[in-house]
């Protein structure tokens, strides 16, 4: 049996007409019609197909989870991603090292000052010797004396790039994370009366298949009901705004 067999003998023994499933799960009509045939050119990607089938399994009652495996079989399951193809950074970072001062500089000027003044007293004393002038201290030796002070460097500001996404659900909504380049990362359902939080350390980009259900909170701002209908892609980053895509 097909997946849109499946769902539509659900359906039917749920006693549901597709417009109610249509409005229990925020998914138009024709695509909720199109997948019960098997079409999901409509639904805009695997992503969001996964994402339908599982809500409309739900509202009739059907078990998602062999859906989604033949789903993934007859059009290929999602590749893998590896956390250091994640957090590993496009460009190396190249640390300035800090330069020493050159202390060998210093003491052969020191000791340069000591011998000329050594000379000078020698000469002064050939000439006057009746005189008894006082012998001034020679100069200190210690090379902090000739090198000047070094000026510290400033310590640079810490900015954090964390970002921390809690989402409160009124009613049954789905959820996904991927890579801005599009590489899925998660999926998630979360059930009405419930919330979550998640927190990433680069740029991610949230898929939410029921935004007029749910109350969105990001890095502490309360952004509120994140659309009305239809799901929509949110854009996060570190010195990033906010962008929202409605799709599907």
């Amino acid at each position: 049996m097909s997946i849109g067999d499946a769902l539509v003998q659900a359906r039917s023994q749920a006693g549901l007409t597709i417009t109610q499933v249509s409005q229990r799960t925020c998914i138009r009509e024709t695509i909720v019609r199109g997948i019960e045939h098997d079409d999901f050119s409509a639904c805009g990607g695997d992503f969001y197909a996964r994402g339908h089938i599982r809500s409309i399994a739900r509202v009739v009652g059907a078990d998602s989870e062999p859906l989604i495996h033949e789903y993934d079989t007859t059009h290929g399951a999602p590749q893998a991603i590896r956390a250091a193809d994640v957090f590993e950074p496009a460009t190396p970072i190249k640390l300035k090292e800090r330069r020493r001062p050159n202390w060998s500089v210093a003491m052969i000027i020191v000791l340069a000052l000591v011998v000329g003044y050594g000379v000078y007293r020698a000469v002064a004393a050939v000439a006057s010797p009746g005189s008894h002038a006082p012998v001034a201290a020679p100069p200190s030796h210690h090379p902090s004396a000739a090198a000047a002070p070094s000026t510290p460097a400033p310590t640079p500001t810490h900015v954090s790039n964390t970002v921390v996404i809690r989402l409160t659900a009124i009613e049954d909504c789905w959820v996904g994370f991927s890579t801005p380049s599009g590489t899925p990362l998660s999926q998630y359902l979360v059930v009405g009366g419930s919330s979550k939080t998640w927190r990433f350390r680069h740029a991610v980009t949230m898929q939410i298949g029921n935004p007029a259900g749910i109350m969105l909170t990001v890095n502490g701002k309360n952004l509120g009901s994140p659309g009305s209908a239809g799901p929509v892609t949110l854009s996060f980053g570190p010195h990033k705004k906010l962008s929202v895509q409605a799709t599907g």
